[in-house]
């Protein structure tokens, strides 16, 4: 019989890595969706602008996130070897090779930042092809050409967070979420209706308040670092003095990771574009779903990247025997939290989409946002799976198998799908979302058995042939 006071201290390890990962991923989401909220104020149309220079914003922001995330991977395998010849204490070659990656990460942070910036902005040009509203394409530059700044220091803060969280020592970022969310809710009211004297700009005002509160939650998450005793010693954001063989390990483990993000970002932003198709009323309803869900997608991003540090972790320790004990759990929680979310869409629909919906948007947009979070709720469970699963492969050090996966699951399966139900079938926005589900689904299956597969080579066995 299973002791239940046990199976619970197993879960201890991957929670304390988990929820403070997801702690700092709401906080990037919330400035994105208190700023889409605030512009629910304004117009539909405002709703739809904001929400394609989020959706846009948010693609480019996973991808460069993907290059640093093989961070605390690397970090936490250096701790595992380093504590193992050290007998429980961090030897010196160990934090040697632990400052070595930070500083290697904040060179490739800056110039990945820098190049995403730029590609951002090109962009929101790139979209008169698409066949988007013109009045929305004027108001959505604007505000991507503010946004696009903050994936500079954003990443800096990814670069700290897989350091932290690679050591195991992620820290509290709760008060920094609430107050980021403070400032950003009164520079979004600052910058589109004068609150306190400012100037009044527009929605691109809440694109630039985005990217000070960027700035604002770096330099909040480095004084956390700088105080924490096991971690300043170990930090160096001397980028310049890099070595070149440690930023090529972080760009080889990153870029298939980029890749992959990527490629799920991709389906989403071109299920954004068939939307968009559809009138601005579609592409705003979608844009609040798409909110809703990115913002419970977080919650598996944790599970991902903390069961991936600890999979690392063990296996810098030599105890490979525990990887299937820590995806069972983060796959369990994932299933648990997702289904506990699909009740609230169920009975309290209404309250759900309240915040981001006002009373004159519309009967059009309230029905098909409604009709979406049914959608949304498939989409969440195979959204989380696959996502986890990349996590996984990583711990084991593939992070190859994910990219090739997604583009079978996205491109091969999600997209013509897409196109089938919307299209093919007459069945417009939801046969966007169903085909979004169907790729989603697809993914989860194939990466899943990937890992099952690959596992048992961690225990010496031969590895069947990749996907």
């Amino acid at each position: 019989m299973i002791d239940p006071r046990k199976a619970v201290r197993g879960y201890r390890p991957l929670l304390a890595v988990a929820v403070p990962i997801a702690g700092i991923q709401l906080a990037q989401v919330a400035l994105t969706t208190t700023d889409l909220t605030m512009m629910g104020f304004l117009s539909v149309q405002a709703v739809a602008a904001g929400g394609l220079a989020i959706t846009l914003y948010n693609q480019l922001r996973t991808m460069c996130v993907g290059v640093v995330t093989a961070v605390g991977n690397l970090v936490a395998s250096a701790a595992g070897r380093g504590t193992a010849r050290g007998a429980g204490e961090l030897d010196e070659q160990a934090r040697q090779e632990v400052r070595g990656v930070v500083r290697a990460s904040f060179l490739v942070a800056t110039f990945v930042g820098l190049l995403g910036a730029l590609l951002l902005i090109a962009l929101s040009y790139a979209l008169t092809w698409f066949g988007q509203d013109a009045g929305v394409l004027a108001l959505a530059r604007p505000t991507i050409a503010a946004l696009a700044p903050g994936l500079i220091p954003m990443l800096w803060l990814n670069v700290l967070r897989q350091f932290a969280v690679g050591m195991r020592r992620p820290g509290s970022l709760l008060w920094v979420t609430i107050a980021s969310i403070a400032v950003n809710i009164v520079l979004d009211g600052a910058f589109l209706y004068g609150w306190f004297g400012f100037p009044v700009i527009g929605i691109a005002g809440v694109g630039l308040a985005t990217t000070v509160v960027q700035v604002l939650n770096f330099l909040a998450f480095l004084a956390i670092v700088r105080r924490d005793t096991q971690l300043t010693g170990l930090l160096s954001v001397r980028g310049w003095l890099a070595e070149a063989r440690t930023v090529r390990e972080v760009l080889r483990l990153g870029i298939p990771i980029c890749l992959t993000y990527g490629s799920e970002a991709g389906i989403t932003s071109v299920a954004t574009l068939l939307m968009g198709g559809f009138g601005p009323a579609a592409l705003a309803a979608h844009n609040v779903v798409n909110q809703l869900a990115y913002i419970v997608y977080q919650l598996n991003i944790g599970l991902s990247q903390g069961s991936s540090i600890l999979v690392s972790a063990e296996l810098g320790k030599g105890e490979r025997a525990k990887a299937g004990q820590v995806a069972g759990r983060a796959l369990r929680l994932s299933a648990a939290l997702m289904s506990l979310i699909a009740v609230v869409y169920l009975v309290i629909p209404g309250p759900v989409l309240g915040p981001f919906l006002r009373a004159g948007d519309g009967a059009e947009v309230r029905a098909v946002a409604h009709t979406l979070l049914f959608f949304a709720i498939a989409h969440q469970f195979f959204k989380g799976a696959q996502n986890i699963n990349v996590g996984l492969l990583r711990g084991l050090g593939d992070t190859k198998s994910g990219f090739r996966i997604t583009l079978v699951g996205y491109w091969l399966l999600g997209v013509p799908l897409m196109l089938l139900c919307a299209y093919g079938f007459g069945m417009g926005g939801p046969g966007v979302w169903l085909g979004l589900c169907g790729g989603f689904g697809a993914t989860a299956v194939l990466l899943i058995r990937r890992f099952r597969r690959e596992l048992p080579a961690v225990a010496g066995e031969p590895v069947p042939s990749r996907v």
